[in-house]
């Protein structure tokens, strides 16, 4: 006899699953994130974004970056044959390691790429301690 058992986690998952599929697709915006004793540094490709329609906050541990990419007019008479490019609003929210200092967050786009450098909150940072000896 074989018994199957489903845990609360499997259920979870395919709970999520199912929201995922049901939503309308969400545009993904692909990510770097590099750490180091001071902080982190967060790269997104966002091609066509200007600066002021960004959003990103910080919260104890986590960075959410949210904004639109824009639509692109096509002229009139003119026929699309493939559209392959990305449009409409975005959301990513990153979970990093340490707590953060939102008072030292620094942003800036350049040529359609978000750079966002992060410091680790003072308690969070490695403390070097002096050993003496007797």
């Amino acid at each position: 006899m074989m018994t199957y058992t489903i845990s609360p986690l499997n259920r979870r998952m395919q709970r999520a699953i199912a929201q995922a599929e049901s939503r309308e697709p969400r545009v993904h915006i692909p990510l770097e994130v590099r750490a180091d004793d001071d902080g982190f540094s967060i790269r997104a490709f966002l091609p066509g974004v200007a600066a002021k329609d960004l959003k990103i906050e910080v919260l104890k541990n986590r960075v959410s970056i949210s904004g639109e990419l824009p639509e692109f007019a096509h002229e009139e008479g003119v026929e699309v044959l493939l559209a392959e490019l990305p449009t409409g609003s975005f959301s990513r929210t990153l979970r990093l390691p340490a707590e953060l200092d939102a008072s030292q967050a620094e942003a800036e786009v350049v040529d359609g790429m978000l750079m966002l450098r992060v410091a680790k909150a003072e308690t969070a940072r490695a403390q070097q301690i002096k050993v003496k000896a007797k």
